[in-house]
């Protein structure tokens, strides 16, 4: 009887010493994640000086560029169909233009990408036009404006078409469902989508819009004429150094063989 009650004495005590080992290590992790919670905290802090800094620098550049950026509209306006051009060039954007669109893009004069001046805010898109038959506004803009609650606010120009003009008429065509215009739809509906209470096209004016602020604004020159640049290239191919084709480069010389046999006999 004694030594059970010792045997279970010393299975009491392991207990405890177990379960004293248990509060321990708990109490060390718990000291651990405070200390990396601090840690991560002290990180965070400098990520958002950062950020701040880089916001600053940006800021800065951008007042840098538009200079240069006004420069380089002067020197595109003296171009035709230059905005044209480079749009039915791009990728994506090429998709997105109907016959009737390509006409009025004849009259596009520049394109502006403005960021607000705080650059988080959000930006602007801006389409000069020069008169035309389409439609009365000098300007069609669209503007993002980034909420402090993750969304983003989306308002654009109301087209004054003209009498007969519109998309079409003037009134846009009811999507449901689609995040793409319909092949046939007009570009210029992108304007009307902003005025929408459409989630479904949200995606959609956020692709358009960043493909033109962040790929073809920064250089439309690399989507300009690149088929008539291709050609080019294919024309050279097929000429030698001085111009002349390969073929009569190639003719010239069996000639010349030929006489220098008949020489030799």
């Amino acid at each position: 009887m004694g030594a059970d009650k010792g045997k279970k004495q010393k299975v009491s005590d392991k207990g405890e010493e177990e379960n004293n080992n248990v509060e321990h290590i708990d109490g060390d992790l718990v000291i651990s994640i405070e200390k990396l919670q601090e840690i991560q905290d002290e990180l965070e802090k400098i990520n958002e000086e950062a950020s701040d800094k880089v916001l600053e620098v940006e800021q800065k550049y951008n007042e840098i560029r538009k200079p240069i950026y006004d420069k380089r509209n002067d020197i595109v306006k003296s171009i035709p169909d230059f905005w044209l051009n480079a749009f039915m060039s791009h990728p994506a954007l090429g998709e997105l233009l109907t016959e009737e669109d390509q006409k009025v893009f004849k009259y596009l004069s520049s394109i502006e990408v403005e960021d607000s001046k705080d650059v988080k805010s959000g930006y602007s898109i801006t389409f000069n036009f020069n008169p035309n038959p389409y439609f009365e506004d000098a300007k069609l803009t669209k503007t993002f404006t980034f909420l402090d609650e993750g969304t983003t606010k989306v308002t654009s120009t109301t087209i004054k078409w003209k009498e007969g003009m519109g998309i079409p008429n003037g009134v846009a065509n009811e999507k449901k469902g689609n995040k793409r215009p319909h092949a046939e739809e007009s570009f210029f509906s992108w304007f009307t989508e902003g005025q929408q209470k459409d989630e479904d096209l949200d995606e959609f004016q956020d692709e358009v819009a960043e493909i033109i602020k962040d790929d073809l604004w920064p250089n439309p020159l690399t989507y300009f004429n690149t088929e008539a640049d291709e050609e080019d290239f294919e024309d050279e191919e097929g000429k030698g150094s001085d111009g002349s084709d390969d073929d009569d480069d190639d003719q010239e010389e069996d000639d010349e063989d030929e006489e220098n046999g008949d020489d030799e006999e």
